[in-house]
């Protein structure tokens, strides 16, 4: 009889002990963050795991105070495939919805990787109120759409660069090369997308057009071309002193090796994905020497040694996951975007979607990119000071396979050398 007491008591005080603690337990069901987009490209590869590297710092922290409590993130993930040749828009979008339906996340990281399927998807993001933040796509016409409707398109945030911005560093690369060395004849090749398209059209409209360079040529490739030889061809035969490439895709990084093989006198300048890594010298086989690359965001791929922040941020990659961050876009804003999103929520004490919009409209935040704030489109402001916006880079690649920062002051290491070969038109 004693014994059959003992175990009733016990019993008791389990149930006792579980009815305290079921609260506590509800309470820690996990915070879902969803990342959609190409996680078949190295942006939307290195993106997420950014994403995860500050999810795993933050829940081994403690995790987010919600109210009262804390609860810990999670996340899940569905490749939207939109950056690969040929897959329609609407493919896209029905991968974004699907994992709004299924995840129920609470926000969504990264986003859509092409521009068009962003703008696109802003229709589903209001109908389901669920705070994006970009940290990929980069065309304003998301911005437009925010400002004309705030109401209905609040939910869309861009931690990362957009066109507007990436045109002011490179006019202001354009600006340094014409001081140094009198060069002011472009020659300009773009990948056939809304961002690259944009970008070069704005360079070309506030800059060049307006400062005395003559564009010779502008040309557009559909994603996966391989072979850029003609326009070299016709950018040496009409003697371009600079060439400027907007690319994003894999196959661009042919582009400089055949500028190098041809031999064309003209200093390469402006953005092309897959150079923005450190592998990339091993990858053209050192055909890179001399090249002027953007790094769309301080800790993408590259780091800068005046701010401390972006070197630690790549180190704990590159720790957590053997190798060094390649991607020169999309890393650092989506490591940032997860303690934006942390820093709103406990600003808020809620999860409720309007009041993290709240939160995400007040953000002011010095990490890895620089200062971070939001401008009324939405958009991260990006600038020349890490100290007052969020700041790119550009790098040279060196002949012995370094990088060196060039652009701008706060954060150049050297000036921008010619390449072997090419003469100063001062």
């Amino acid at each position: 009889m004693k014994r059959k007491r003992l175990i009733i008591g016990v019993m008791l005080a389990v149930m006792c002990a579980w009815s305290v603690a079921a609260p506590n337990v509800r309470a820690a069901e996990p915070i879902v963050i969803g990342v959609a987009t190409s996680l078949g490209f190295l942006e939307g590869k290195e993106s997420i795991k950014a994403v995860q590297m500050a999810v795993d710092e933050i829940n081994a922290a403690g995790g987010v105070k919600v109210g009262a409590g804390t609860r810990p993130f999670k996340v899940e993930s569905i490749d939207l495939r939109d950056a690969a040749p040929g897959v329609p828009v609407p493919e896209a979008l029905l991968g974004l919805e699907k994992i709004i339906l299924e995840k129920k996340p609470t926000a969504l990281m990264v986003g859509p990787f092409r521009s068009e399927a962003l703008i696109a998807g802003m229709d589903i993001i209001a109908k389901y109120k669920v705070p994006l933040l970009g940290t990929i796509a980069m065309a304003p016409g998301s911005e437009k759409k925010i400002k004309e409707e705030p109401q209905k398109y609040k939910y869309v945030f861009r931690t990362c660069l957009n066109a507007v911005h990436l045109v002011k560093f490179l006019s202001g690369t354009m600006g340094a090369i014409n001081k140094q060395f009198g060069f002011n004849k472009v020659y300009v090749m773009t990948q056939d997308v809304a961002w690259a398209r944009a970008t070069a059209d704005l360079v070309k409209k506030l800059y060049f057009d307006k400062s005395g360079w003559t564009v010779l040529g502008m040309e557009s490739y559909p994603t996966g071309t391989s072979d850029f030889s003609s326009a070299l061809m016709k950018a040496r035969a009409q003697g371009a002193q600079v060439i400027m490439p907007v690319f994003d895709m894999p196959q661009s990084g042919t582009l400089v090796k055949q500028w190098n093989t041809m031999k064309v006198p003209a200093i390469m300048a402006g953005f092309i994905s897959p150079l923005a890594g450190s592998e990339a010298w091993k990858i053209f086989d050192g055909k890179i020497g001399g090249v002027l690359n953007t790094t769309f965001e301080l800790g993408s791929a590259m780091a800068a040694s005046k701010l401390p922040a972006s070197t630690n941020f790549m180190q704990k990659y590159q720790k957590k996951y053997g190798q060094e961050i390649q991607a020169g876009h999309g890393p650092a804003p989506s490591y940032e975007s997860v303690y934006i999103l942390k820093e709103a929520i406990e600003r808020t004490g809620s999860l409720d979607p309007d009041a993290i919009v709240a939160g995400l409209e007040k953000t002011d935040r010095q990490g890895v990119m620089g200062r971070i704030r939001y401008d009324a489109g939405h958009q991260a402001v990006y600038g020349f000071d890490p100290a007052e916006t969020g700041v790119s880079l550009v790098s040279q690649w060196t002949d012995s396979g370094k990088r060196i920062v060039v652009f701008p002051d706060s954060l150049a290491e050297n000036a921008i050398q010619l390449p072997t070969g090419l003469k100063s038109a001062k």
